[in-house]
């Protein structure tokens, strides 16, 4: 099977695309608020010394998509297609930011949903790995119907950390979306 893991996908008021070198300023000023990895295991990304090395890992990994505004033509965010360690057969959706000003409204369901669709057309299952203080991430990850479904230590950047580790099928996010 095939998975293209840097897709440009559409919605209604964002756009992703695959993640370039060029994207970093952009990128960067969608990040650089300490709100937003207060729930993240480095939580001083905010930092341009800290995010840099951030950014050119998900660049030399690839899957990272870059999440634009289509209003403002803007970037604010990324996440990225991934496969854990201890799942080699399956997909991850992870890494994932939005700037602050984009919590609490429909801009992490629409990317999720793009996101989603996009790896159920391959996979039966999406996995989510989640910091245990991240309670913001793990509640809306539980709003897609996902379940939690054990706790390892996996380095999925370059050191093991405990993480809580989410299973959405693709019943489960059917399900969700006609509640929607």
């Amino acid at each position: 099977m095939t998975f293209n893991n840097q897709p440009q996908l559409q919605g209604t008021s964002l756009s992703l695309r695959p993640l370039s070198a060029t994207d970093f300023d952009a990128l960067f000023a969608a990040a650089a608020n300490p709100a937003i990895w207060s729930g993240h295991p480095s939580k001083d990304r905010y930092k341009p010394e800290v995010f840099r090395p951030y950014f050119d890992m998900l660049l030399e990994r690839g899957g990272t998509l870059v999440v634009l505004d289509i209003a403002r033509n803007q970037v604010i965010g990324c996440s990225k297609y991934y496969t854990a360690p201890d799942l080699p057969d399956t997909i991850s959706i992870g890494f994932t930011f939005l700037n602050n000003a984009y919590w609490g409204g429909v801009a992490n369901f629409e990317l999720k949903r793009l996101m989603l669709d996009h790896a159920f057309k391959s996979f039966d299952a999406v996995w989510f790995h989640i910091d245990p203080t991240n309670i913001r991430s793990q509640k809306a990850t539980a709003k897609l119907g996902a379940v939690h479904a054990y706790d390892a230590e996996l380095d999925l950047s370059g050191s093991k950390v405990l993480w809580k580790c989410y299973r959405l099928t693709r019943c489960a996010w059917e399900m969700t979306c006609v509640s929607k």
